[in-house]
């Protein structure tokens, strides 16, 4: 019985729980649909006012942007203008220019002149006074110019007198000189010819005499003194040969030197100096 009736108690208290929650989600499902309702429709207001919103701005932005437009329209009428203004002011500036600058020159100049007028004046006197002094000293210049030219004409007079006492000593020296040259080459061939003769002579005795070994050894021994004399006078006649050379070559260097300094031409000398070379060469 306690569990019959403690049963249908449970069964009651379900129902009733049942019921209950039921009736709780009937009212929130309620709520919750009052609550959508609200928010779509505070949505579609708040979606309705900025729509209307953004259209007033965007048709002021077109406005706006048209009525700029005009004015850039405008503003680029005025800039054409404007340029064509400026290109006429520059022309009129570029004309003016050389005007201008050549005014400012001349009043520049005019300043100039008026600022050294004085100064040139006093310029002009003291040169009048350098003038007589410069005058002068031109007729102090002009004597001495001629005693000058007399001393010139008397030096040029000497210089003429030693030129031709130089080239009648270069002409004598040469003439010795050249023939004293011509004697030891002619006597120098003169021994060359007698030393092959000699040999030549030699080689027939030597041929013909048919001398033993160790003759013919004291033979070519003595001959060979006599060729060692002879080779020895040919050297000191061919460094006898190489002084006067050597001397001649030297006073033509002299002369050419007293040339220079007295200021005549080497080609003024009318003939070729002969300068003789060294043997060997």
């Amino acid at each position: 019985e306690m569990e019959a009736k403690y049963t249908r108690k449970m069964q009651a208290l379900r129902d009733e729980m049942d019921l209950r929650r039921k009736t709780e989600l009937h009212e929130l499902e309620e709520r919750k649909n009052t609550q959508i309702s609200e928010l779509m429709g505070n949505h579609e207001g708040a979606f309705g006012a900025i729509k209307n919103y953004y259209n007033d701005i965007t048709a002021k932005n077109l406005t706006l942007i048209n009525l700029l437009k005009e004015q850039v329209e405008d503003l680029k009428k005025k800039e054409t203008v404007l340029e064509k203004e400026k290109a006429e002011v520059l022309l009129q500036n570029k004309e003016l220019t050389g005007p201008l600058q050549e005014t400012q020159e001349l009043v520049a100049e005019l300043q100039k002149k008026l600022v050294h007028y004085s100064r040139d004046k006093e310029a002009l006197m003291n040169s009048k006074a350098h003038l007589k002094i410069a005058q002068k000293e031109l007729k102090d210049l002009q004597w001495e110019h001629e005693v000058l030219e007399q001393r010139f004409s008397k030096v040029q007079a000497e210089r003429d007198e030693l030129y031709q006492k130089f080239t009648r000593a270069i002409n004598e020296v040469q003439q010795k000189t050249g023939f004293k040259n011509l004697l030891l080459e002619r006597k120098l061939h003169g021994l060359l010819s007698l030393l092959e003769q000699k040999e030549v002579e030699l080689s027939e005795v030597l041929a013909a005499s048919n001398l033993s070994p160790s003759a013919l050894s004291l033979v070519s021994h003595k001959l060979e003194d006599v060729l060692n004399s002879k080779n020895a006078t040919i050297q000191d006649l061919q460094l006898q040969l190489a002084r006067v050379c050597k001397a001649h070559n030297d006073m033509l260097q002299t002369f050419e030197a007293k040339l220079t300094a007295f200021g005549i031409p080497l080609d003024n000398l009318g003939f070729q100096p002969l300068s003789f070379p060294f043997p060997g060469q």
